[in-house]
């Protein structure tokens, strides 16, 4: 199944799990299969997190596409940049901060149980 660009859908949260201004999620799929329940990309602007929080029964892996930020990985933070991913299994949290001068995008991909 092929999903073109002009049919991705953006959505807008605000503070979003409790981070500082927003974050745009782009879906990169209209469909998913039944064990997944994010497949994104993740844009936060220059100040712009995702706040600290911890998944259960779901794995969430991050691809850092553009960009630099730091991530708290459980209780360690973490420089990191384009290039870079970062897995949070189950019982494990994390946030995400644009500590740079350009937008921070990640994909993210959310695995359920």
């Amino acid at each position: 199944m092929v999903n073109y660009r002009s049919d991705l859908t953006i959505e807008i949260r605000e503070e979003m799990r409790g981070g500082k201004l927003h974050a745009e999620i782009t879906k990169l799929s209209k469909e998913l299969p039944g064990n997944v329940r994010l497949f994104a990309t993740i844009r936060l602007i220059p100040g712009a997190s995702i706040g600290y929080h911890v998944h259960e029964n779901e794995t969430e892996m991050f691809y850092f596409a553009e960009g630099t930020g730091i991530v708290k990985d459980d209780e360690t933070e973490k420089a990191v940049c384009a290039g870079d991913s970062m897995l949070t299994f189950p019982g494990h949290g994390h946030a995400v901060e644009n500590n740079g001068d350009k937008d921070l995008v990640l994909v993210a991909v959310i695995v359920k149980e």
